[in-house]
Parts: structure tokens; sequence; C-alpha cells
């Protein structure tokens, strides 16, 4: 029989039994969409932590207070870190670019007869730049107008609508943080929750100065944060923050630091290294439907050999040989697998579209996905449909014929 004939016999056999190539194709699509599916939802978890660290900017780190240690012991106070270290880190390291000191308390917020609790973060006017943020309203305090102490607030963006008041609107207006009045000069940009950290967008930035000598009564800060001039350098840059501020702190050689420095990058590596883990394990799970269709593809297959007997019988009479049997056997279980194969990618992308319209998930279909749901399933239909194509080649001509 000529190649062109045994597919023409094999797709003739598919199209005569409509119903059951498509059950039994079925399980194939079942799997291939669910692998699609869920390879896109993980994809799309990984772009949207990629676009975090790009938005969180790759080179920036934060400086935490620590614990003292009294011979190799951790002692039950914090050691503060103050508004000198800052200063001696703008003043003595070469490899960074900015120092942005912060103050941080939560407190009272009246505007009208609103009233909430929220964050309130005392900085320099380079926290907007350091940060990836935007004046969507009004203005940045300058640093003139911390020198002077003047009682400026910058909103996050979503405290104007807690406090029941358009943003644009509440430019120029009177708040009262901890019944100390402010007058509102601008509104941040939307940033949205960060990882481990707090909702910027639940914030209201005042001059560092105004928040030292007016509110809080202090210059212990909650943090530091410091962005690299060189994304490549950031290993050097921390420990040049650590001799700096290990002599600021007057620690000794071999004593143990009482600072913490953190890399907001590597936080949210190992996040993203946890996503593709669920993403490899997600599309395991989903995999096994699709060995679930090969075997219902094979026990098909099975049957069809035992139906078919006497037709396989009449064809070796006229001359066709085991290589022909099996190979119309086997074009048959690949054929109903690519089949089930492109119909699930269909499924699976139409899934991801309507989870990322309907649900506000992130999906990305990949191509890299299409192909290997498209290879397995080839794959599978091969694999499953070894075994029925020998079977069927193997059948004695005599004795299938004769076969009720």
């Amino acid at each position: 029989m000529l190649i062109g004939e045994i597919i023409r016999v094999a797709l003739g056999a598919i199209r005569a039994n409509k119903l059951r190539s498509f059950l039994t194709a079925l399980g194939i699509v079942i799997g291939v969409a669910a692998v699609i599916t869920m390879v896109a939802l993980g994809t799309g978890a990984q772009k949207a932590v990629q676009d975090r660290i790009a938005a969180l900017g790759t080179n920036l780190l934060n400086i935490y207070p620590g614990q003292s240690f009294m011979r190799g012991v951790a002692s039950m106070d914090r050691v503060s870190l103050t508004v000198d270290d800052a200063m001696a880190l703008r003043r003595d390291a070469r490899l960074l670019s900015h120092v942005v000191p912060e103050i941080s308390r939560n407190l009272q917020v009246k505007y009208g007869n609103q009233n909430i609790n929220v964050s309130v973060v005392g900085t320099t006017p380079n926290y907007v730049e350091v940060n990836k943020y935007e004046i969507v309203a009004g203005r940045m305090f300058t640093q003139g107008d911390g020198d002077a102490r003047r009682r400026y607030a910058v909103l996050g963006f979503a405290v104007p609508a807690s406090l029941g008041v358009n943003r644009m609107a509440i430019v120029g207006q009177q708040i009262s943080i901890a019944g100390v009045p402010f007058e509102v000069i601008g509104v941040l940009s939307e940033k949205g929750a960060q990882g481990g950290w707090n909702n910027p967008d639940e914030q209201i930035l005042i001059p560092l100065e105004t928040a030292q000598y007016r509110v809080f009564g202090t210059d212990r800060l909650r943090s530091i944060t410091v962005q690299v001039a060189r994304p490549e350098s950031v290993a050097v840059a921390m420990l040049e923050i650590e001799r700096i501020l290990r002599r600021e702190h007057q620690i000794r050689p071999g004593g143990d630091n009482d600072f913490q420095i953190r890399n907001r990058a590597e936080f949210l590596a190992t996040f993203e290294e946890t996503t593709r883990t669920f993403t490899f394990l997600l599309a395991g799970i989903a995999a096994v439907s699709l060995v679930v269709g090969g075997i219902g593809i094979m026990n098909i297959m099975l049957v069809s050999v035992t139906e078919r007997t006497r037709e396989i019988g009449v064809r070796k009479a006229l001359g066709a040989t085991r290589r022909n049997i099996l190979l119309q056997f086997l074009v048959e279980a690949l054929v109903l697998c690519l089949l089930g194969g492109v119909i699930g990618i269909l499924t699976g992308a139409a899934a991801s579209v309507a989870l990322a319209k309907l649900a506000n998930w992130n999906t990305v279909v990949s191509p890299a996905a299409v192909m290997l749901a498209v290879l397995f399933s080839a794959g599978v239909g091969l694999f499953f449909g070894i075994w029925p194509a020998r079977r069927a080649a193997m059948l004695d001509p005599i004795e299938a014929l004769r076969y009720e």
C-alpha cells in the first residue's frame, strides 16, 4: 500500500466513527487545555513579578535597625538608625546616588469629619525619584521646605479616597496629622502593594525635618533606602554601607552588625523562583490528564483492532504487509492526538483570555508551552498507539479471515 492510501484509509476509519473518535480525543483536549491554561497563569504571575522588580528598581537597598550583641548574645533592645547615619552614608559612600532616610509612625489623620489612621513618613524630596513615583496632582516638597520645617504633606494615591475627597480637590486643603495642621501640596501616583511591604498608596509623606521637630520629636529612623549608582555594583555597595555604619556605630572588628541590609530585588527574585516552581507543579498535574487521555486512546484502538479483525485479514490477503497495517493504526492514533492537541490549544488559549478578563488574573500564553503541548500530544499518540498497531500487524491473515 502506498503511504497516501494508508493515510486515506486511516482517516476514513476515523470519519466512520465520528462520535467515538471525538470522545477518544476528548481526554487529550482536556489535558492540553489544562496544561496551556496552567502554564499561562504561571507565566503571567512571573511576568507580574518581573514588572514589580522593574518598578522597584534592581539597584535599591533597604537598611533597617538591628540588635546589639554582647559577647555573641543578642540584647532585647534594638539599635536605632539615626539621621546622622544617613548623613554619613550621603557624605562618605562613593557608590550611592541617593540616600533616603525615613521616619515613620501610624498616626490619626483628620479632614473635615473624616478620621483615618495611616502611616506618616518623614523623608526627603528624593523619595519620589528613588521609589519611581510620579506626582499626579500638585507638587513634591523641596529641601528648602524641609529646612524651613514647613507643614506640607504629600498624600499616597489611596488616601484622598479614604478621606472622602477627590484627589485634585484636596490639593491646597488642610488636614490634621496627630493634631498638627498640614497643607496638602501633592498626591502621589498609584503604586500597589509590593510583596512583603505595606501598601505605599496608604501613606502620607512630610518633610524629614518637620517630622523630626514638629511631629515625632526624634531623629530615630525606621529605615534608610539607598540607590546604588550602577546595578552591577550592588554587592560592593553593600560592603561599603556596612563599613560606614560599623564605623558610625563604633562596632569593633569581629563584632556582629547591629543593622540589616536587604536587597529588594533578591526578595522578589525568590518569590519569582517560587512562582516558577508552582507553575511546573501545576503543569505537571495537568499533564497527568494527557497520560489518561493517551490510555483512553490505547483502549479504543485495541477495541478497534478487535472489531476490524476481518478487515485486517482481507488487507493482508490482498498484499498489505505488517508495516502497512502498523503504519495505518499509528496514523489513526496520531491524528486523534494531534486533533485533540489543536482543539486543546484553542480551548486553553480561550480559557486564559477569559480568566484575564473575568478574574483579572495575569495570563500569558507562551509559544514554548504551545509547542510543548503539540509535541507531547503527538508523543502520546505514538506511544499509546504502538501496542494496538503492533497487535493488528501481528495478526495471522488466515485466523483474521475466520474471525466472526
